[in-house]
């Protein structure tokens, strides 16, 4: 049998007027073909379009749910913030207020001691004017004590006046009269029940002005004499008259007016101050009775301290137990101090960690991958697989830890 020649222009069948061949068919399979291509690469892009839209709508998913646990941490930590702020202006209000009152206290304190200083410096005042006029009455003291009734009525008056500004009012009495009927200057109560001090305050100046006014060395010495006789009769009388046992004190105070005939007493009349003190009368001065009426002073003080003593004790254990309620609340306070600062600690290390983590999500980055290139072995069943990975998302997290 011979071959049959084939071409592709040669028809194969009639249609109407129009001649069908063999090219016909290859055509219209070639254009099918593409047609098929076309239309699955158009499935494979809407497949692509399909996944990049699932990635995109989780990543918006995590987006929203990573958003949601900031507000809602925002929101604790707001609140933590508030009650913070509140309780550490509760606190400092009660620490303002305590303070205040403090303050106040001390303010007062302080006002009270000024007011107290002002008296002791008008009483300082009034001293030096009293010290000023006796400066100015200097000149007439001669006159005054020339006469022996207005002598005993000067030194009288200088004594009362150093005993009135010394103790208070009914520690002493003026003109007593004694169990003999004998009436000294002055008698000072001693406390606990003991005998009263007695002070005379009549001084034997008229042989003392007979001496100082002698012109010869001879009526010097009479003068003398006659000064230390009547010192020694003075003497006498007091310890007679005013030393009762039982009665009153062992000693008593002999008060003369002048600083210096009280020296000069004691510089050129030794004997004299002997015999006085062995006969328990003691010579003062103005500046010596001040000092003793002082020391007197204190002595009563301290008796009406030890009175009420056991009130100064009892105030004294209220004190101890107010300044034991202070320590513990002052360590509670520190305690509470020292909570809240942990707090507030922790707080910023919850605050970095947040920042932290924002930047991290800040940082995200979506990148694409380059197609990798094809063989013609893997372009037909390999083609979807290949396209699925091309349009994988990378997530890139920068740590900027």
């Amino acid at each position: 049998m011979e071959p049959v020649a084939f071409s592709f222009d040669q028809p194969l069948f009639q249609l109407g007027a129009l001649p069908i061949t063999a090219g016909y068919f290859v055509t219209a399979a070639a254009l099918l073909i593409a047609l098929l291509a076309i239309m699955a690469a158009g499935r494979a892009r809407a497949l692509r379009a399909d996944e990049r839209a699932e990635q995109i709508a989780s990543l918006l998913a995590a987006q929203t749910e990573m958003q949601g646990r900031i507000a809602a941490m925002a929101d604790v930590f707001g609140a933590r913030q508030a009650e913070l702020n509140q309780s550490l202006s509760q606190r400092i209000d009660g620490m303002t207020h305590r303070i205040g009152a403090s303050i106040s206290e001390q303010t007062k304190a302080t006002h009270e001691n000024l007011r107290r200083l002002q008296e002791r410096l008008a009483v300082i005042d009034s001293a030096q004017n009293n010290i000023q006029a006796l400066a100015k009455d200097m000149a007439g003291l001669q006159s005054i004590l020339s006469n022996k009734q207005t002598r005993g009525a000067f030194g009288q008056s200088r004594m009362e006046a150093i005993v009135a500004d010394g103790l208070p009012i009914g520690a002493y009495i003026f003109q007593a009269t004694l169990s003999n009927g004998a009436r000294p200057d002055c008698v000072i109560r001693m406390p606990n029940d003991q005998p009263p001090l007695v002070i005379d305050a009549k001084f034997p100046l008229e042989a003392w002005n007979a001496m100082r006014d002698a012109e010869s060395a001879e009526r010097r010495q009479q003068a003398a004499q006659a000064f230390r006789r009547d010192m020694e009769v003075h003497i006498r009388d007091i310890a007679g008259k005013y030393l009762l046992s039982g009665e009153t004190q062992e000693t008593a105070f002999l008060f003369v007016p002048s600083e210096s005939i009280f020296a000069e007493v004691h510089e050129h009349f030794e004997t004299v101050v002997q015999k006085a003190h062995r006969q328990r009368v003691v010579i003062v001065s103005p500046s010596l009775l001040l000092l003793s009426i002082q020391v007197i002073q204190a002595i009563l003080k301290d008796a009406r301290m030890r009175e009420q003593a056991h009130l100064i004790q009892g105030e004294v254990v209220r004190l101890m137990e107010d300044l034991s309620r202070l320590d513990e609340r002052v360590r509670k306070l520190q305690g509470h101090f020292a909570l809240t600062q942990k707090d507030i600690d922790e707080i910023l290390i919850s605050s970095d960690k947040l920042t932290r983590r924002g930047a991290k999500i800040e940082a995200l980055d979506l990148e694409t991958p380059p197609a990798p290139a094809r063989s013609s072995k893997e372009e037909g069943s390999g083609e979807r697989s290949m396209e699925g990975r091309i349009g994988q998302l990378k997530l890139r997290v920068v740590d900027e830890d």
